[in-house]
């Protein structure tokens, strides 16, 4: 919303992604640090932060949308509904490159997540370096979360549901998990 609202004319293809972007890896970077007590973070303290963090990102939009002009605040209302509606071929092109990155990175991460799924101690037993695998499965979310939202806005239930979807249907072997959960998100937000 802070691009939308300052940015004018430079709100459209790498500026916005970039912005995205770079707002979300430091979302993330921060919600991590915070979450950090004793060389350690915790599932359950990074969701804490994670909601304490997104009420103040939340106030940050409040804010934007409030000083926006009204041709703004519209663009940030209909970002925050979310929508394909503005899909264009340049913007695949400047989205895909982000989501190629995110995927790979997780399909590679996937042999170490299956371990860490038995628990953090089994997978330091068996030598996943367990913040380490943490901090790129962060690092790699914070990169397609921001790539998708940047032109689309907001569109969560498709993240919440699907991958939970795939769970269910295809078992937990993360490798066949990331990418049927890649396949059926797209197939289920075009639906």
């Amino acid at each position: 919303s802070a691009v939308i609202v300052l940015g004018g004319a430079f709100t459209a293809g790498w500026a916005l992604a970039g912005a995205a972007l770079v707002s979300g890896l430091i979302t993330t970077v921060l919600v991590y640090v915070l979450s950090r007590s004793n060389g350690r973070t915790e599932v359950v303290t990074v969701i804490l932060t994670g909601v304490a963090v997104n009420a103040v990102a939340g106030g940050l939009i409040a804010f934007f949308t409030f000083v926006a002009s009204p041709a703004a605040r519209d663009q940030i209302v209909f970002w925050q509904l979310g929508s394909l509606g503005g899909a264009t071929w340049d913007i695949v092109a400047v989205v895909a490159p982000l989501t190629l990155a995110g995927v790979l990175v997780a399909v590679l991460l996937a042999p170490k997540l299956d371990l860490l799924a038995l628990g953090e101690s089994v997978a330091r037993h068996l030598g996943v370096d367990v913040e380490r695998v943490r901090q790129l499965s962060i690092l790699a979310v914070a990169v397609l979360v921001s790539g998708a939202t940047a032109f689309t806005g907001i569109i969560m239930f498709v993240g919440l549901v699907v991958p939970h979807l795939m769970r269910l249907a295809l078992g937990p072997a993360h490798r066949v998990l990331v990418v049927a959960s890649v396949l059926a998100g797209a197939v289920v937000l075009l639906a």
